[in-house]
């Protein structure tokens, strides 16, 4: 690596996941406020939510195929580039689709994770890989709790588009220490772009979170969610058949059914959903008005301040699932890691009430999150080659992002749907961590199906 220690190259790496973290979460505080300013409902603008993890979902396996083909960090650049340019469309947002638009644009740079964890894994020594790529994986977690407190303080005193302004700078700024200091990854696999499988599973998830977000609304036996569903389901066959026809597919799903592979896939995508409830559910609830008879009617940077703890406790606890993994192996880190969450969720459903409950359930929560995070990807770096590491990864980040965009969707409904004039009722909070606590519960029963098998030591050396 030259003169670019491991520890600079990780460093500036993982500060690199923490801003792209940032840039999902930062419009969680302003969810309260945005109907108002842009004269829709709550339903319609958490599409700005899902909007930043449908584009992470669809582009996240394409920059990470094209990251084999072409370069590693060339891709990582370029998504930076992206989520600059998203986040100068929305400081436009007082108009509903130009702020859709501009978080789609910044969902694009959620490639940013699973392309720096296959450069570290390339271009670090193997005793420090364990601990960098954990660090790594956790930094969407970091950078979702510990920026939203900074995202608040700037809408609190300044202004929401100041927000998305600074977010632009503190990109570019990334984008200059990456290209200075990260080298390129000489590893290569030569492949083709699938565009069509792009597509099949972007028209599949759009379906999907339709029926899920309007489905409620519009009536399970609607023409239209009838008519999605089953256009998603046909799209999803379509799909799945030329997955595994081509010769270069988008996901490859004979490298992802592998047993490790696919119980840390599925184990991502449950814990992508609890672990997204955690984050959109605390930044609203402490802000709801004394009004409804529960609210603590919160300043947003209050709110903000609410997830600090979660977001200290991801960066303490990285490394302790690095040292679970290795000891123990992946299967036993996820598998703790679930029931962690599940626990969090069932203080949350009894504790709602006074503000250091709730943070005390938030925290669990995420302690939880980010030891599966931290535990995630050396699932998948036992299950696959080191030339499909930045596939593979991106196959799991995937599955996290879709989770995570249903949680954003189910939640939403949920709170839109239980509410009293105009406000999501207590019961609605409940109801979502307690559909949070059971599906952390199946990725729990899915972390203890993994083959048995006894990782290689790896050093944990600073």
């Amino acid at each position: 690596m030259n003169s670019r220690t491991p520890s600079l190259v990780t460093a500036v790496l993982a500060s690199c996941g923490v801003v792209v973290a940032l840039m999902q979460t930062i419009i969680l505080p302003l969810l309260p406020l945005l109907p108002g300013i842009t004269g829709t409902s709550l339903a319609d603008v958490s599409w700005a939510v899902t909007a930043t993890l449908l584009a992470g979902a669809i582009c996240t396996p394409l920059f990470s195929r094209a990251g084999d083909m072409y370069g590693k960090r060339r891709l990582l650049l370029l998504s930076l580039v992206l989520l600059i340019a998203g986040s100068v469309v929305c400081t436009a947002g007082d108009h509903l689709p130009a702020l859709i638009a501009g978080r789609a644009l910044q969902g694009m740079g959620l490639a940013v994770t699973p392309l720096a964890i296959s450069i570290l894994r390339d271009e670090l020594p193997p005793e420090r890989v364990a601990s960098a790529v954990a660090l790594m994986s956790s930094t969407i977690g970091i950078g979702a709790a510990v920026g939203l407190p900074v995202a608040a303080v700037v809408v609190q005193y300044s202004s929401w588009r100041a927000m998305f302004w600074a977010c632009a700078v503190v990109g570019l700024v990334v984008l200059a220490v990456i290209r200075w200091i990260v080298p390129e990854s000489p590893v290569r696999s030569p492949g083709r772009f699938d565009v069509p499988g792009a597509a099949g599973l972007a028209a599949f998830l759009v379906c999907l979170l339709l029926v899920i977000g309007k489905g409620p609304s519009w009536g399970p036996t609607a023409p239209l969610t009838l008519g999605l569903t089953a256009f998603a389901l046909v799209t999803l066959a379509w799909w799945i058949r030329l997955e595994l026809r081509v010769p270069d597919p988008l996901v490859d799903l004979r490298t992802a059914t592998r047993p490790a592979a696919l119980v840390a896939h599925l184990a991502a995508l449950f814990i992508g959903f609890a672990f997204y409830a955690n984050t959109l559910a605390t930044a609203q609830l402490v802000q709801e008005p004394a009004s409804t008879g529960y609210g603590l009617e919160l300043p947003i940077v209050a709110a903000g301040l609410c997830l600090l703890p979660g977001g200290l406790c991801l960066a303490l606890f990285s490394p302790v699932s690095a040292r679970l993994s290795n000891r123990y192996g992946p299967k036993t880190a996820v598998a703790l890691a679930s029931a962690v969450i599940a626990v969090g969720y069932v203080v949350r459903f009894f504790t709602s009430h006074e503000l250091w409950t709730i943070i005390v359930g938030a925290t669990v929560v995420a302690v939880g999150s980010g030891l599966a995070y931290a535990a995630l990807p050396m699932l998948i770096m036992q299950a696959v080659p080191v030339a499909e590491t930045a596939a593979a990864n991106g196959q799991n980040m995937l599955m996290r992002m879709i989770g995570q965009a249903a949680s954003a969707t189910a939640a939403t409904t949920v709170l839109a749907h239980y509410s009293l004039d105009g406000r999501p009722t207590l019961h609605a909070y409940l109801l979502v961590f307690l559909i949070a606590s059971g599906v952390a519960a199946v990725a729990f029963a899915t972390a203890l199906a993994a083959p048995r098998r006894v990782p290689e030591p790896v050093s944990m050396a600073a």
